[in-house]
């Protein structure tokens, strides 16, 4: 596909789901009215925070529309779901650690859940449809064998546990009086939440990552570490927010980047694999 032909669909994606975005907050709105709106120093500037990590979002998931060989709606969908996905992984965290905020949590849960289901077809009709074959391929997870898979998967389980925890010990005393506010989860929901929730289902992502890019070992877990860490890091923390006050969300800002380009760069590098697999397609083609 040209470059100049990708920039018009990235910029048609960009349009196309921020409109999507405003109608499914309003349509959320119908059936689960907002309790309190926002305080008038985030609403100021809102539309712009909200285009600015669409942006950010949108720019992450054309990179992997463009570059997987996945097509029709298992790209769409694929595509689509990432989004929702953070958001609901995000929100089981909140709900345990920011329980005196009285979030609404549903609301922001159905939002994302009506952006995705609606944002599918813009995908299918941008990128899902291409005919332009794909290039080698590097299939990382298909020849795993099933004892493979249980090891690599408790490792980067165990990762991210370690990770998460040491991010949060160098951060916290920049955050401690604000979470000195709230009810702390004990240290064995927390360590449950990370090893049972949190971390098998950014496991999944990052795999879900790494097989459509399709990439080498090294450059597609470089790939898929940029990749990740927007999308869960960046994108989430990059917007104010009423509940988060600026110092707070940056320094979890800074965490959640470096905790998460390291965790998905590592799983993208564990499940690599160095040899080129010629996808059917692409024999076809030739």
């Amino acid at each position: 596909m040209k470059l100049s032909n990708v920039r018009l669909r990235v910029v048609a994606a960009f349009v196309g789901v921020s409109i999507i975005q405003v109608l499914a907050g309003m349509l959320a709105a119908v059936f689960l009215p907002v309790e309190a709106p926002l305080p008038n120093d985030v609403m100021r500037h809102f539309m712009q925070w909200m285009l600015l990590t669409n942006a950010v979002t949108i720019a992450a998931l054309s990179v992997v529309a463009v570059r997987t060989e996945w097509r029709g709606w298992r790209l769409a969908l694929s595509v689509a779901l990432m989004p929702l996905a953070i958001v609901l992984i995000n929100g089981i965290e909140g709900m345990v650690f920011l329980k005196n905020l009285h979030i609404e949590w549903p609301r922001i849960f159905l939002t994302s859940a009506i952006t995705a289901i609606l944002s599918a077809p813009v995908w299918m009709l941008l990128f899902g449809s291409r005919r332009d074959p794909p290039a080698e391929r590097f299939h990382p997870i298909a020849s795993k064998s099933l004892g493979e898979r249980a090891w690599k998967l408790v490792t980067c389980d165990l990762t991210y546990l370690v990770l998460y925890f040491t991010a949060g010990t160098i951060i916290f005393p920049y955050v401690k009086n604000f979470y000195a506010t709230q009810t702390l989860p004990s240290t064995a929901t927390i360590v449950g939440l990370q090893l049972l929730v949190r971390g098998p289902l950014f496991i999944l992502l990052c795999l879900l990552l790494t097989r459509m890019l399709g990439m080498p070992r090294l450059s597609g877990a470089f790939a898929v570490g940029v990749l990740f860490t927007v999308l869960s890091g960046v994108a989430p923390l990059l917007m104010p927010n009423p509940y988060f006050p600026d110092a707070v969300r940056w320094v979890h800002f800074c965490e959640v980047v470096s905790e998460n380009f390291i965790f998905g760069a590592f799983v993208a590098w564990l499940w690599g694999q160095p040899k080129v697999v010629h996808s059917p397609a692409l024999t076809h083609a030739a």
